[in-house]
This record gives C-alpha cells, sequence and structure tokens, in this order.
C-alpha cells in the first residue's frame, strides 16, 4: 500500500513547469522556488529536490538563461522542445522526465505562489493514501470579471456533462505521487487534457485552497477567446470527455425535424382547407430542416472523427530538440 512507503516521510521532489517566452520571470521563480525547497530539506522533510522545465520552444532568452542555470546548478532541468507543441504536451513531457517521489507541476508566471508548494507536501505526509493534491483558487487577482466568467462557465460545462468529477477552479498547480505520474504518463492519449486525466486515473485525492496573485512580469498566453484555447476545450476537454455534444445534436436534430413535421402538417391543412400557398414554401421547408440538420450533426460527428483521426496516426505528442542538467537522476546512475 502507498502508507507503507517510506519515502512519504521525506520524498524526493520534482517540480514541472511548462513555459513559452518567460525571461522576465525566471530569476524570481527560481529564487522563490529554490527558498521553499531548500527550507524544506534544512527541516527534514525533503530529501532532494530537482526543477524540470519544459520550453516551448520560445524565442526570447528563457532557453540560455537556463542552460546557464543547469550548467552551474544541479537542481534544473531543462527540455527543449523541437517546436512549439503546447502546455499539455510539454506538462506531460515534463512528468514523463521528472525523477521525483512526488511530482508538482506549476505555471512559471507566479501567478500560483510557489510558497503553496510546502502545504502540498504536507498534505502528502500526512495522508497516507493520498495519490493527489489539487489546488482550487479562491480568487484570482489582475484578470478581467469578462474573463472570469467565461472560465468559471467553462468549468460548469464540462463538471456538469463530463463522464468525470472536474473540480472547478483547480488549474495546473497539482502534487503527483509516483504512482499517480505513472499511470498518468502511461495513457497513450494524443490531445491530452491533463486536468482531466488527473480526475480520471482516480486514487484518493485531496484539495486545499489558495488565492492566485497577478503575473510576476510580462503577458499573458493564453487569451480567453484565443484559437488555442477554444481548440483546447472543444477538441481535448470536452471531446474527450463527454458525448453529450453527440446527444445534444441528437436532440437538435429531432426537434427541428419535429417543427418541420408540424410545419408540414400546417401547410397541408392550408392545402385542405383551400387556404392559397405557394409553392416555394414547400422546398423551403424542406430545404432549411434538412440542411441545418445535416450541417449540425455532420460538424459534431466530424469533431469525433477528427479525434479518431489524430489517434489513429499514433504521432508523438512531442520531440525534445535538447536536453541541459541531470537533475535527481544523476543520483538514480550513481
Amino acid at each position: 500500500m502507498s502508507g507503507a512507503d517510506p519515502s512519504r516521510a521525506t520524498p524526493t521532489v520534482s517540480v514541472v513547469f511548462s513555459f513559452f517566452n518567460e525571461e522576465p520571470v525566471l530569476a524570481e521563480l527560481l529564487r522563490r522556488v529554490r527558498a521553499v525547497l531548500r527550507g524544506e530539506m534544512e527541516k527534514g522533510t525533503v530529501k532532494a529536490y530537482e526543477m524540470v522545465f519544459v520550453n516551448d520552444s520560445s524565442t526570447d532568452r528563457s532557453r540560455e538563461i537556463l542552460t546557464a542555470e543547469a550548467s552551474a546548478h544541479g537542481d534544473v532541468v531543462l527540455l527543449n522542445m523541437s517546436r512549439n507543441f503546447g502546455v499539455s504536451a510539454c506538462t506531460m513531457a515534463g512528468l514523463q522526465h521528472a525523477a521525483g517521489d512526488t511530482v508538482i507541476y506549476m505555471d512559471a508566471d507566479l501567478q500560483d505562489p510557489p510558497e503553496i508548494i510546502s502545504q502540498l507536501l504536507d498534505v502528502y505526509r500526512t495522508q497516507p493514501d493520498v495519490e493527489v493534491v489539487h489546488t482550487v483558487r479562491l480568487s484570482r487577482a489582475g484578470e478581467t470579471r469578462i474573463k472570469l466568467w467565461i472560465t468559471k462557465l467553462g468549468y460548469r460545462i464540462l463538471r456538469q456533462f463530463a463522464t468525470i468529477d472536474l473540480l472547478v477552479d483547480a488549474g495546473d498547480f497539482k502534487l503527483l505521487s509516483r504512482r499517480a505520474v505513472d499511470e498518468l504518463i502511461a495513457l497513450p492519449e494524443k490531445r491530452p487534457f491533463t486536468r482531466g486525466l488527473v480526475s480520471w486515473i482516480g486514487f484518493k485525492q485531496a484539495t486545499i485552497h489558495y488565492h492566485r496573485a497577478e503575473r510576476f512580469a510580462g503577458r499573458t498566453k493564453f487569451l480567453v477567446f484565443s484559437p488555442a484555447v477554444l481548440r483546447n476545450f472543444m477538441a481535448s476537454a470536452l471531446i474527450s470527455f463527454s458525448d453529450v455534444p453527440l446527444q445534444l445534436a441528437s436532440l437538435i436534430g429531432a426537434a427541428v425535424s419535429f417543427v418541420a413535421f408540424i410545419y408540414a402538417l400546417v401547410l397541408l391543412a392550408h392545402r385542405w382547407i383551400g387556404v392559397p400557398t405557394e409553392g416555394w414554401s414547400y422546398v423551403l421547408l424542406a430545404v432549411i430542416s434538412f440542411s441545418g440538420l445535416q450541417l449540425l450533426t455532420t460538424s459534431v460527428l466530424g469533431l469525433y472523427l477528427a479525434a479518431v483521426h489524430l489517434e489513429s496516426k499514433r504521432r508523438p505528442n512531442y520531440i525534445i530538440e535538447s536536453t541541459a542538467g541531470v537533475g535527481l537522476r544523476a543520483s538514480h546512475t550513481d
């Protein structure tokens, strides 16, 4: 059982960051994460740690900064993607290369305070059956009301219709046990919705609450109406964990057909009682009803067929162009 694992008391810890163009943030991020984890080591609650940075083909000086850090310190591992693959793929790459007994993944923009890591580790140590610790945001500083409203709406749609119990306002800041990580990286999905998959793997999961801060520097890469965000919601989140769009298309199609049927009865009744009816009314009824129904159902089916097509190609989710640093893997090979 996981509760008997002695590494729970003093685990090795990997912290994974997927990032793109975070040059202004890196120095402060490294300082604060090191302060937290070195403090845990001094208390004897962490055996060793590493920070795994997955560079999603940044165009600023992020790569140079972290390459220098990896050369100067043994606690930094850098994975450079061959091109921009997106947050989910990079997160999975970081999880696959993390060597810690427990793995924490989080954004690199300092909106998620690194100091919360200590609370995550406390839950992991004191609740021996817990394999996943989520963070749930009580507030989100620096974000507009419309973005907050749309984000909450998206979470509630997923929670209502998905086949998993997805926590509202729980983002990409979590602690995973080694067992949970191994189960997660074994999943072969091509468009992984990481938040959903973490819930899907099951096990006992706990939550802590915190207040999310503003970005330390720079601008957000995830505009709420951007194509990447909308595509991720539809193709990765909703389609992967729900068949509601298919059911909704069937219901709408049935409703449209029913309305068309009633309208057809009205036209027949008009003809029966002698009310003049233009001939184009029948043509228009047929064209609108069947065209709308076909377009709607075909578009929804196309989303699922696209997902099947993507899975059938079996391409890797990412390609690593180069690496720097060894982190905890150095101790594993000694």
